[in-house]
């Protein structure tokens, strides 16, 4: 019965591995609401930074706020890449960094430098891995978005951008869409589209704010806080993301554990059939021979 104990023994090693399957699904399903909830709570403050935002466009004269030029032509664009810090998430990285890395291609045939500041290991390994210039980068961000440890990459690839280094900035990022479904997104983040600042309604006033020092100052700020909590909704997207794929991941992987330890078992039951009729034929046939 030596095929039987090793049968049994891969039956035990899968059990083993369905457990924590079953275990990492049931954390993920926990995980994920929260950051649902989280995602659902960035988008106001967002939505209230560009009415406020709109509202300064539309009533001065915002020349010289280098976050809002438009460069004419492109000779060098940088890239924001949110990927996850751990694995075991289906294709969820994998399709983002298919979409990314097609832009890069694209930019390179046209002779366009690039630059990368990566949001999570996964993305950071694969440019490394290409030898693309990565900038900035941090990792390690946990289950809950941290706006301080984003602050530094971002300072760095938005000061390369107010200098003219940068032409164009992209964000690349899972979108999430709902429970089974998450769309890798590449987005422009500057510059600002033209029709961006307007999108928010301003209304009909007779009268006009005051700010204190002056408009340009209060809009150089806004735009700032802006482009952070765009990047910082595009990362809470992303982590929602992340667990909801590595929760669909963890089921099937429960629900295939499950299939193969029935078809284990089947294998067990036959094997364990055949010698036991092996064992009464040998039985039988020394008691005909006697």
């Amino acid at each position: 019965m030596a095929v039987g104990k090793e049968i049994l023994t891969k039956i035990r090693s899968v059990q083993n591995t369905q457990k924590i399957t079953k275990a990492m699904q049931m954390v993920s399903t926990s995980k994920m609401r929260k950051t649902q909830d989280r995602m659902r709570l960035a988008r106001p403050y967002a939505d209230k930074v560009r009415l406020v935002m709109s509202h300064l466009a539309q009533t001065s004269d915002h020349h010289g706020i280098a976050l809002l030029e438009e460069h004419r032509e492109v000779h060098r664009a940088g890239f924001i890449l949110i990927t996850t810090d751990k694995g075991l998430c289906g294709g969820l990285n994998a399709n983002a960094l298919k979409k990314f890395f097609a832009q890069v291609q694209q930019y390179q045939e046209q002779g366009v430098e690039v630059d990368v500041v990566c949001f999570g290991s996964k993305g950071l390994a694969a440019c490394q891995r290409v030898g693309l210039n990565v900038v900035a980068s941090a990792t390690n961000l946990g289950d809950t978005p941290k706006m301080e440890l984003l602050l530094g990459a971002l300072t760095e690839i938005f000061q390369r951008y107010e200098k003219a280094e940068l032409d164009v900035i992209h964000m690349v990022y899972s979108k999430f869409v709902n429970t089974m479904r998450q769309e890798p997104s590449i987005e422009v983040l500057l510059p600002i589209g033209k029709n961006t600042l307007e999108e928010a309604p301003v209304g009909d006033y007779n009268w006009d704010y005051r700010y204190e020092p002056d408009p340009n100052a209060v809009l150089a700020y806004l735009v700032r806080r802006y482009l952070e909590s765009v990047v910082y909704q595009a990362l809470s997207d992303n982590m929602a993301s992340e667990q909801a794929a590595r929760m669909v991941a963890m089921k099937a992987a429960t629900d295939n554990a499950g299939n193969a330890i029935k078809e284990l078992r089947l294998i067990y039951n036959k094997s364990r059939q055949a010698a036991i009729t092996t064992e009464l034929s040998e039985i039988v046939a020394g008691a005909a021979a006697v």
